[in-house]
């Protein structure tokens, strides 16, 4: 099984849209995170964009996983981008549902030297608390998904480990669903 990262672009009227939707779409994510094909994610606070990591078979199997979905099928997904990973770094364990807005963390995203020194960094970050996943894409950038609302101390985290390119690294926040 390959880990794929996802960023979904939501419709305008997102929050109007998803509302016949949302239980449907809940359920079946966890539904898929029982199965283990979900890993996490959740929206950004404006709900204009999501980040969801699957595990999948292949690329195809992805995309049946985003095009199934009530939310694409409703509407409330307009588009999206697939990135597998080359190096996975996986949460320890499965945090509970919050569907109240409540857990706010930060993406971070960037250039990323050796891969293998970026996947031990995040076992380091992970391990101390720091971090709830993330990786290497097949790009070669990596995706963190750090457990701080503030995106200057995420960023930071990730600099200090040394295994990342500090000036290149990007950060948006999150609200850790699932």
């Amino acid at each position: 099984m390959t880990v794929f990262h996802v960023r979904l672009a939501a419709a305008e009227d997102y929050l109007t849209r998803r509302e016949p939707h949302r239980k449907a779409h809940i359920e079946r994510l966890q539904d898929l995170r029982a199965r283990g094909n979900l890993i996490g994610g959740g929206p950004a606070p404006d709900g204009r964009t999501a980040d969801v990591t699957y595990r999948a078979e292949d690329a195809g199997h992805v995309e049946r996983l985003i095009t199934e979905d009530p939310y694409w099928r409703g509407g409330v997904w307009k588009g999206h981008e697939v990135r597998p990973f080359s190096r996975f770094v996986d949460r320890l364990a499965l945090p509970p549902v919050v569907l109240d807005g409540s857990r706010r963390l930060t993406v971070v995203e960037g250039g990323a030297g050796d891969p293998g020194r970026v996947e031990a960094a995040l076992v380091a970050l992970r391990d101390g608390g720091r971090v709830e996943f993330g990786g290497v894409v097949e790009d070669g950038r990596t995706y963190a998904l750090v457990r701080s609302a503030a995106e200057d101390e995420a960023r930071r985290w990730l600099a200090e480990s040394g295994a990342f390119d500090a000036a290149h690294l990007t950060s948006r926040p999150l609200l850790y669903v699932l």
